[in-house]
């Protein structure tokens, strides 16, 4: 047996302890705002507790106890949290892509075209501040190796310093390389009269390749 509440009084000055308890339970609910955030539920189990206490009157303690316990797991189970989904998970990152540029025969200095198509590099670097470019040189077929390695360097050279001057990108986020005619673009069978095709134009490049630093 419990001290009965003051809001059962007049009345027994105890009652089952279930039954008190079962009290104490909807007056926290209550206190949680349960009252207001679930009432239908509320209202039902403080009517049960109600029931309990008229039942107990007839002197049916058992019955009573039973609707107080009855009380109680309805009372716990009030306003269960709803379930929310987890925000779906970002869509993945658009690879960071650098136009390639092109450059005359046996040149290293930058065209026209070359140079408006840097000045888009240009803005994509500076709005991706986290990636790092590997400037890569390349040669047509023409030439020996030895020297279109040479001049493949002196391309991503001639690229990384205008990129350094114009664009103010960091050294730190640079780097060059020269494969020469190790990787050429597209087949190329090197003539006197084909230095100029469409293969051999498409090899004398500058490729970007972006790296996250």
């Amino acid at each position: 047996m419990s001290k009965a509440p003051d809001d059962r009084r007049p009345g027994y000055l105890a009652y089952p302890t279930e039954m008190v308890q079962a009290d104490m339970d909807l007056a926290a609910a209550r206190a949680a705002g349960k009252d207001k955030e679930c009432p239908d539920e509320f209202n039902a189990a403080k009517a049960t507790i109600d029931k309990a206490y008229e039942v107990y009157m007839t002197c049916r303690t058992e019955d009573a106890i039973a609707l107080a316990n009855k009380a109680i797991e309805m009372i716990k189970a009030l306003c269960p949290q709803k379930y929310v989904a987890p925000p779906p998970p970002p869509p993945p990152a658009e690879p960071v892509v650098l136009k390639d540029i092109n450059f005359d025969f046996d040149k290293a200095t930058l065209t026209k075209q070359a140079v408006s198509i840097l000045r888009e590099n240009i803005a994509t670097l500076k709005a991706n501040r986290g990636i790092a470019v590997r400037i890569e040189g390349h040669t047509c077929a023409h030439g020996a190796d030895d020297y279109n390695m040479r001049l493949g360097d002196r391309r991503a050279g001639a690229v990384k310093e205008f990129l350094a001057k114009e664009g103010k990108i960091s050294e730190s986020r640079m780097s060059t390389i020269s494969y020469g005619e190790t990787r050429l673009l597209m087949p190329e069978t090197p003539t006197p009269k084909n230095k100029d095709s469409v293969e051999a134009k498409a090899n004398r490049r500058v490729h970007f390749e972006a790296v996250s630093r």
